[in-house]
């Protein structure tokens, strides 16, 4: 076990691994804090910050946070390094390596040409030595796109997932959300429910409504219901219209394990979900969610900051050639992410560290009722990953979960981000407001007061 060590003065600060080194230099949050891995003070935190700068990026490939032989995601960090890939940047230094990408040579073709040659730990040590200016720049650089019945991810493009959750599953409450996202304008990533029951009839059900929709009026979008990944295999095998696989998955075996999956059973459903070809313009079949906080919470990050263990999911995300990647960043609560601050820089960790791995990211902007944050705190992040190329964020009706109980992005959110930024839907999706008379000539939202008067029929007939 390799230590490192760095002098500021007269004081030599050790750091006893890598492990020990990367949790050091993390910026302050409260779950490294309760893990008891987090930097005592300021002069630690730069000192490993400083320490982690000088470390060349091949160290990474040798000195692994969880050994090869106990873990499943380390073997697939290592065994899918794309040697030739990492060669561009593979005399660099971590330091070096903010500079370079911070530079014009790494521009959007270089970025993604680099993608499969970095790994996970290389990408968060990176960014624990970044502004947040730093995170920003280097995010919009890189364009990560992925296909289905839409295409999301192309530069000038902001996405949403439409939430319509209700506390009950009740048919009538959830098409009247997927009405009012509509009417604003939300649902091209995807149309897709949080199910209050686990059931697979009830879930079953639920599929079956979206793709109704979906259907009738020819939305060019895609449904998920986001139940465990067992149960999606189930309805498939049911002949259910499954677009989209949902799973939670974390950085490390372990916490996959506690989630009931495992890279095989990954594998087992995205393949089930090909079969179906459902897509229309592209075959990215998989939807996954992550946190900053999960592997802790599940007692299975084994020493390693939260940061990096999140930054490791997204190897798993990677290997399966997602549709979407979403970070629900303060959702885990204020042991995790203190406050606003906290949810803010880690939001934006998420989407580089994803972005750089070449994976389609989006971030959930929400907190917990109970955490020091606030809707100005989230308009921040928005505002933020909006500038820094976010392929997609939440929208729920009045930013308020009322099935899940967290405050998010409501469709309003939306809509401001894509006027001040200029952005606009997926090309498909945005094609098919315009034909419905949703949006105008000018692209400004019309809150739907053109749509036709069978969408409000259909909601009677649901109900």
């Amino acid at each position: 076990m390799k230590s490192y060590h760095h002098t500021i003065g007269q004081h030599n600060y050790i750091f006893k691994d890598l492990k020990d080194l990367m949790a050091k230099a993390s910026p302050t949050r409260s779950g490294d804090f309760l893990a008891g891995l987090g930097a005592e003070n300021a002069q630690e935190r730069v000192a490993a910050q400083m320490a982690l700068a000088d470390l060349p990026l091949k160290t990474f490939l040798n000195d692994l946070v969880i050994p090869y032989e106990s873990d499943e995601i380390t073997r697939l960090i290592i065994d899918s390094h794309d040697e030739q890939a990492f060669k561009t940047v593979s005399h660099l230094t971590i330091g070096d390596f903010r500079n370079w990408l911070l530079s014009d040579d790494a521009d959007t073709s270089a970025l993604h040409a680099l993608s499969k040659g970095l790994t996970p730990e290389m990408v968060a040590a990176v960014s624990k030595i970044m502004r947040i200016q730093d995170l920003v720049i280097v995010s919009k650089k890189c364009e990560v796109v992925s296909k289905f019945r839409n295409t999301i991810g192309l530069r000038g493009r902001l996405a949403t997932r439409l939430q319509p959750n209700h506390p009950t599953d009740d048919p009538v409450g959830i098409a009247a959300s997927i009405l009012d996202g509509l009417m604003n304008g939300a649902g091209d990533a995807v149309i897709g429910i949080n199910p209050a029951s686990d059931n697979v009839a009830q879930v079953t059900l639920l599929i079956k409504m979206l793709d109704q929709i979906i259907q009738q009026y020819q939305i060019p979008t895609q449904s998920c219901v986001l139940t465990h990944v067992t149960n999606t295999l189930i309805a498939i095998d049911s002949g259910a219209p499954v677009d989209l696989v949902f799973q939670s998955i974390g950085g490390t075996e372990a916490t996959n394990r506690s989630f009931g999956i495992d890279l095989n059973l990954l594998s087992e459903a995205r393949d089930a979900a090909y079969s179906l070809k459902r897509g229309t313009v592209g075959s990215n079949v998989m939807y996954f969610e992550t946190g900053q906080g999960s592997a802790l919470s599940a007692q299975a990050n084994f020493g390693v900051d939260q940061q990096t263990c999140e930054a490791r999911a997204y190897a798993v995300a990677r290997h399966f050639d997602p549709l979407l990647v979403n970070s629900v960043v303060g959702f885990i609560g204020p042991e995790y992410l203190y406050d606003g601050k906290q949810i803010m820089r880690a939001g934006l960790e998420d989407h580089f560290c994803g972005k750089l791995l070449g994976i389609p990211m989006g971030c959930d902007v929400c907190y917990t009722n109970h955490a020091e944050a606030d809707q100005d705190d989230m308009d921040t992040l928005l505002t933020l990953l909006g500038v820094a190329g976010c392929n997609f964020i939440m929208g729920v009706p009045g930013a308020d979960d009322i099935m899940l109980n967290y405050q998010t992005t409501s469709f309003h959110d939306a809509l401001y981000a894509r006027r001040v930024l200029d952005l606009k839907p997926a090309p498909e999706f945005e094609l098919w407001l315009q034909n419905m008379g949703i949006i105008t000539d000018n692209k400004m939202i019309t809150l739907g007061h053109n749509l036709p008067n069978n969408f409000a029929k259909a909601l009677q007939r649901l109900s």
